[in-house]
């Protein structure tokens, strides 16, 4: 095992004292030129890397951001996490992701605690409503911001996309080719962005004179097996929606799927539209009709809110919501002439997909 070098010895190597040494390697404080290159250069020779925590400890920065993802592995965590690394990298930040089904159960808020200490500001994704994790990092004012959450109000800026308008905007797409007979499949509820969605479903019903009616409410979870599973719910009613407003993409694509399993055609039949806009959504056939989520917006304002913050800026508890926007595709047309569903039965077309890089 490689010994670990101290910045004594680097020090000694370049013929400085310790805390010149310090000074060009935190690049804190005035070093010459030649000196500080003797430095690095002793550093390299010796394979010298400062601890990072007692840098923290010392007041310094770490030039780090956490990002901490409750259960990272929808499609959309992906877009998200990479345009924050591209605003991160920009204002000379670095990303420490770390990823857990919650945060505040004793075996992770230990963990919680010391990357906390390590980053020099917390961004937070998707957290579950119920998660104490969101009352800890109110309390301590740390630099923090909470991205795609709508469950409740936070003590700390919270960054997200208009849910329950983008929902409405959706929906009455969907009213505007003539369907009346619109369903909705529901996400899980923990970060409460399904729930204002399902809010703009009815507000859009609701304003078009339409009662809503629960059987045409499913949940799906958020996955493609949800997204499926509940569409053959929804077809085995006495009267199947003729058009499907799905949470997010994901559902929407496991929709056209067990739309296509019984020989319906999309949108001939059954008009599907998605919420997200993910990377496949205009890959998959028919391309999807989606609601954009503007990830790089979100990402730019949340690292800059909290590079703010780790600035030493003040900003209040504040909800930041972006509009999303209706992009139109080939999965959305009008409504049938009958509500019933075709009784003859047609060749099934199966979804194809373009396997798209960093999906």
């Amino acid at each position: 095992m490689r010994k670990v070098s101290k910045l004594s010895e680097v020090a000694r190597l370049a013929g400085v004292a310790p805390i010149t040494a310090s000074r060009a390697i935190r690049g804190a404080g005035y070093v010459s030129v030649e000196t500080r290159e003797r430095i690095m250069a002793a550093a390299a020779q010796l394979q010298y890397t400062p601890d990072p925590l007692a840098r923290r400890m010392r007041g310094d920065r770490s030039r780090l951001l956490g990002v901490f993802v409750n259960n990272y592995g929808p499609v959309v965590l992906h877009e998200i996490i990479r345009a924050l690394s591209t605003h991160a990298r920009a204002q000379g930040y670095d990303l420490l992701l770390f990823n857990a089904e919650r945060f505040d159960s004793p075996d992770r808020m230990a963990t919680c605690d010391l990357l906390g200490k390590l980053c020099d500001g917390l961004m937070v994704v998707m957290p579950g409503a119920d998660d104490r994790f969101l009352d800890a990092i109110e309390r301590r004012q740390v630099a923090s911001v909470v991205i795609c959450f709508d469950a409740r109000p936070l003590a700390v800026p919270v960054v997200a996309a208009e849910n329950r308008l983008g929902a409405r905007v959706a929906v009455n797409h969907l009213l505007e080719l003539g369907h009346r007979r619109i369903a909705y499949i529901a996400g899980n509820p923990g970060t409460g962005q399904s729930a204002e969605r399902e809010r703009g479903y009815v507000d859009a019903l609701q304003a078009a004179g339409i009662a809503p009616d629960p059987a045409l409410v499913v949940n799906g979870a958020f996955v493609q097996p949800g997204g499926y599973a509940a569409t053959e719910q929804l077809l085995a009613l006495p009267v199947p929606p003729t058009a499907i407003f799905a949470a997010n993409d994901e559902m929407a694509f496991g929709a056209i799927d067990a739309i296509n399993s019984r020989w319906l055609k999309v949108p001939h039949d059954i008009s599907v539209i998605g919420f997200d806009d993910i990377p496949t959504a205009s890959c998959v056939f028919p391309k999807l009709t989606t609601m954009h989520q503007p990830f790089d917006a979100i990402a730019a304002y949340a690292v800059r809110e909290v590079v703010d913050m780790i600035a030493g800026q003040t900003t209040g508890a504040a909800r930041i919501a972006f509009p999303a926007k209706l992009t139109v595709r080939d999965s959305t047309g009008p409504a049938p002439q009958t509500e019933a569903m075709p009784t003859t039965p047609r060749r099934p077309v199966r979804a194809r997909r373009v396997p798209v890089s960093g999906t």
